[in-house]
């Protein structure tokens, strides 16, 4: 079933897909700082450049938003995947930026597992997003949807064993306090990446 949401003002659909973009940017960015553990201060630098790019695109969703009579969607809904897209790039830059902040050794090996899942999350968000701008096809939309919110379980899954392994393994407890924080951001970008889904899947069933 083919939904052509294409309005008179398209600028809303290339601006979700930079936030989308931007999201899959960060989230390479945060995967080289895991699995190359060097220069960590200009590549946490880096992420925090992209979040306040993804920043900027939600304040020209917002202002778009105030000057459109006719919108391609429900107003509530555009606002709330503008501000859970962002969500997403937020969450990965606190993590690293509480590596850094934190002065941590270098990552896990359960950090780098949650960071291989980030990459494969926010590259289907991207793709669900993309549905948005053309003659949305509502199966291959909710195909997208179900495969994020398999990768969501999955990091859910790689975040509970995270918390176990480290209550396990240390008795440090600044070394827990840090990583636990860590691994919370991390898997709240996924649970972002979940809520992104849900909205994309609640537009195509409210337009078929």
């Amino acid at each position: 079933m083919k939904l052509n949401l294409m309005p008179q003002e398209g600028k809303f659909f290339t601006l979700f897909q930079e936030s989308a973009h931007n999201g899959v940017e960060v989230a390479i960015k945060l995967k080289d700082l895991m699995y190359n553990w060097t220069d960590v201060e200009n590549k946490v630098a880096a992420i925090a450049e992209l979040e306040k790019k993804g920043d900027n695109v939600t304040h020209q969703i917002a202002h778009e938003l105030h000057r459109t009579f006719v919108t391609p969607f429900d107003r509530e809904d555009i606002g709330l995947l503008s501000h859970t897209l962002d969500d997403v790039t937020d969450f990965i830059h606190s993590a690293t930026d509480a590596m850094f902040l934190y002065r941590v050794d270098g990552p896990t090996i359960r950090a780098k597992e949650l960071a291989d899942v980030i990459v494969e999350i926010t590259a289907e968000v991207e793709k669900a997003v993309g549905e948005l701008g053309k003659k949305m096809d509502q199966r291959q939309m909710l195909k997208y949807c179900v495969e994020i919110n398999r990768l969501e379980n999955v990091a859910d899954r790689i975040y509970r064993s995270a918390l176990a392994d480290l209550f396990a393994n240390s008795t440090d407890v600044v070394y827990i306090i840090k990583w636990r924080e860590i691994y919370e951001h991390m898997e709240t970008a996924t649970d972002r990446c979940e809520d992104v889904a849900n909205v994309l899947e609640g537009v195509a069933i409210k337009y078929a």
